[in-house]
């Protein structure tokens, strides 16, 4: 008898201790844009793909809390005196999750597989800079001979094309992200599942239920584990964005990367101090299929552009929260001056209108054939919303505007696998500050992302040009010549320049406003 007592109040004990450890468990769920379609590193190109990756793994630098570019894997870092090559020393204890030790030669080798036309990594074009990184991600070098090599166990070595002013920066992007070799070879793409997956971030991935949840803990291989305060992220996707904020409000998520702008005046008087509307380093547009017959001609998409009224949707269907955009890069932007808007920018709207008609009918539309185009667009109210407004507006000149819509990771793939549309939404976010990282979209060797199949070899030659000039002002120049090509063609149709919209639960600390909406969970820490 006494020894069932003694196992009933030993076990009575364990019971308790665990109950205290879980109850200690810090659990910040966190409401994101929409599903992953991948959490390959190599394959990805969403902002709520980003998100998750930014948690799971760690590049060579990273965004700090405020978004300054501070040292991740590196701890330091220096460059050669023409700026074209850059050595980065990374810390003795950095590790990927399961304790192993991570390398420069892990850099490489992932660097050489985005790079590897057999990846198929259709952001592989953003790391052109890196010398014959182009030729092999085509196929004429081998993916060994681009410019990075590590010179020991901690050291690693970039060779560059040309100067890049933005070099640094772009290392934070997720492309930039190492993945664990030995996972690699052996799981091939299957490395991402929880169970195969080895990151060295912050976190590791538990689980990913499509369309329902990412729940990832706390990695205690992280070098900087000590200073992780939450123990447990959970990822939850908001298409719906009225969903986030009914469960915001009811205190079961922290955080929203969105606001349903057509509540933004009973969100602002509910919440105060939790709606965060910052700028935001990005450009709403639709583009256009300048291969499709019908969209061939710039003078129907110069109408289809000119009879949008743009202050009208930024006020009345977005509440105040995003600005109307005449231009593909956004103002603020570094190393450039201001863009290159469109001339009838300054027109009135009712003047642009009769323009429209005009340009119209004399690309062979009018009354007795009036032009049908369907818009596409991701699930969402304020998608919706500008894509029916734009619908009225457009039907002034006489256009027929027809819908389809799907989710947010079914409609990037669609657009980024050619799939057939007329006229389709998308929204770009500065990877880096640079206006080359918005012109480069409609590049026509970036196959990825140009989803208007612009091909304009003027447009390629001065992006080219530009590459080549060190001089900042003299770069600026040649590309805002590209701009005013792009302005002038349209192959996409800026409607606005973004603002980030966020719930933030005054219970999460750490989470500041940054141009480029970026939040680690590992700078936060959250009262429960």
């Amino acid at each position: 008898m006494r020894r069932l007592l003694s196992r009933f109040v030993l076990g009575a004990a364990a019971v308790a201790l665990m109950a205290a450890s879980a109850s200690a468990e810090v659990t910040y769920t966190r409401g994101n844009d929409a599903d992953p379609e991948t959490l390959d590193q190599h394959k990805t190109s969403t902002i709520s793909e980003a998100n998750v990756l930014r948690d799971l793994y760690e590049g060579l630098v990273v965004y700090s809390s405020s978004a300054k570019v501070v040292p991740g894997v590196a701890e330091s870092w220096e460059t050669s005196d023409d700026g074209l090559t850059w050595t980065f020393h990374l810390r003795d204890d950095a590790k990927w999750s399961n304790g192993e030790p991570l390398t420069a030669e892990d850099f490489v080798f992932s660097y050489q597989r985005i790079i590897n036309p057999e990846t198929g990594a259709k952001y592989a074009n953003i790391l052109y800079p890196i010398k014959n990184a182009e030729a092999a991600n085509s196929g004429k070098v081998p993916p060994e001979e681009i410019g990075v090599k590590a010179l020991d166990e901690h050291t690693l070595q970039f060779t560059l094309e040309n100067q890049t002013p933005y070099f640094l920066e772009l290392l934070t992007h997720q492309t930039s992200l190492p993945v664990y070799p030995p996972a690699v070879k052996e799981f091939g793409t299957d490395f991402v599942q929880p169970e195969n997956m080895v990151s060295n971030g912050a976190y590791t991935l538990q689980e990913f239920t499509p369309n329902s949840r990412i729940v990832l803990v706390k990695n205690k291989n992280f070098h900087d584990a000590d200073n992780v305060a939450i123990d447990k992220v959970i990822y939850i996707p908001f298409e719906d964005r009225s969903a986030c904020l009914r469960r915001f409000e009811a205190g079961e998520v922290q955080s929203c990367s969105d606001i349903p702008t057509e509540q933004m005046k009973y969100v602002k008087d509910t919440l105060g101090d939790k709606v965060h509307v910052a700028p935001y380093l990005g450009t709403y547009y639709y583009a256009v299929r300048t291969d499709k017959e019908k969209l061939s001609d710039v003078r129907v998409r110069q109408a289809l552009s000119m009879a949008i009224d743009r202050e009208f949707i930024a006020d009345e269907i977005w509440a105040g929260t995003m600005l109307p955009a005449y231009s593909l890069v956004p103002p603020g932007i570094g190393n450039y001056d201001e863009p290159a808007y469109a001339d009838y920018k300054d027109m009135d709207p009712l003047d642009r209108e009769d323009k429209a008609i005009e340009l119209l009918e004399e690309a062979g539309y009018g009354q007795d054939n009036p032009l049908s185009i369907e818009i596409r667009y991701n699930t969402g109210e304020n998608h919706q919303n500008t894509a029916t407004a734009i619908a009225d507006m457009w039907k002034n000149i006489g256009v027929k505007t027809t819908f389809v819509n799907a989710d947010g990771a079914t409609h990037y793939a669609y657009l980024r696998d050619k799939g057939d549309f007329d006229i389709a939404r998308a929204g770009w976010i500065g990877d880096y500050s640079d206006p080359q990282n918005f012109l480069f979209l409609v590049e026509s060797n970036n196959p990825g992302f140009n989803y208007a199949n612009y091909e304009n070899p003027e447009y390629d030659a001065l992006m080219e040009k530009a590459e080549g000039i060190s001089d900042l002002e003299k770069r600026a120049e040649v590309l805002k010549q590209a701009e005013a090509i792009f302005m002038r063609d349209l192959p996409f149709i800026p409607i606005l320049y973004y603002s980030s919209l966020s719930l933030v639960s005054d219970k999460l600390q750490g989470w500041e406003d940054n141009l480029v909406n970026v939040h680690g969970t590992r700078w936060m820490s959250l009262e429960q």
